[in-house]
C-alpha cells in the first residue's frame, strides 16, 4: 500500500498552502523551502512547470501516487463531461476521501489508516482498500467493535463541515454517499485545466 511519508511541512511551503492540514512552519515560513530562503532568486515559471505544480498539488492533496493517479486520469478521460471535473470526482469518490469528508478522521492519512486497519464497512462488507470508489447509495459505517476508537470519537467531536452530497448519522454512526460531487461542491484550491493540458501533451 504505497503512500508519501516524506516531510509535510515542506510540500505546504512549496504550494503555499496547507496540504496536509493546519501546519505552523507554513505560517512562519511563507516561501517556498530552499537553502536561501525568501532572498532567493525565483524565475518565471514556464508552463509545464505550473501545470506540473498543479498535478502534484492535486496527488499530494488525495494521497495518490503517479501511477494511480494517471489511471485516474484515464479513467475520467473515458467519461462522458468534463475530463477535468470527472478527475476530482473520482478523486472525492475515493473511500479514504469520504471517511475524511465525513469527519472520522482528521486528516487524509488519518482516515487511510483508518480503511486498512479495518475500522470501517461499506454497505455492511469490511472494506480496506482506502482507493476503493464509491457508488451513489453506498452505505459506509464504522464496524461495532471500533465505534469507541477515541481517534474516531475524537474526531468526529471536532466535526465543522457538511457536505450536500453525503448524509452523516451521529447516533449509528453510519454515514450515505449520495452522489459524487459537483466541481461547486468541492473546496479543494485545484486548478484541474492545468492538469487535463499536462496529460494532454
Amino acid at each position: 500500500m504505497a503512500r508519501y511519508t516524506g516531510p509535510k511541512s515542506k510540500i505546504a511551503r512549496k504550494f503555499k498552502e496547507p496540504i496536509f492540514g493546519a501546519d505552523k512552519a507554513l505560517e512562519k515560513k511563507n516561501y517556498p523551502p530552499g537553502q536561501h530562503g525568501p532572498n532567493k532568486r525565483r524565475g518565471k515559471k514556464s508552463e509545464y512547470a505550473i501545470q506540473l505544480m498543479e498535478k502534484q498539488k492535486a496527488k499530494y492533496t488525495y494521497g495518490i501516487l503517479e501511477r494511480q493517479f494517471s489511471n485516474l486520469f484515464v479513467e475520467a478521460s473515458r467519461r462522458k463531461g468534463i475530463t477535468g471535473e470527472n478527475l476530482l470526482k473520482l478523486c472525492e469518490s475515493r473511500l479514504d476521501n469520504v471517511v475524511y469528508r465525513l469527519g472520522l478522521a482528521s486528516s487524509r492519512r488519518a482516515a487511510r489508516q483508518l480503511v486498512g486497519h479495518k475500522h470501517l464497512m461499506v454497505n455492511e462488507q469490511v472494506v480496506n482498500i482506502p482507493s476503493y470508489s464509491l457508488k451513489e447509495g453506498d452505505i459506509i459505517e464504522v464496524r461495532e467493535r471500533s465505534k469507541s476508537l477515541e481517534s474516531i470519537n475524537d474526531s468526529l467531536a471536532n466535526r465543522q463541515q457538511n457536505f450536500d452530497w453525503l448524509v452523516w448519522d451521529a447516533q449509528s454512526k453510519k454515514g450515505k454517499f449520495i452522489q459524487a460531487p459537483e466541481r461547486a461542491q468541492i473546496p479543494e484550491n485545484i486548478k484541474e485545466q492545468l492538469i487535463v493540458e499536462l496529460y494532454s501533451k
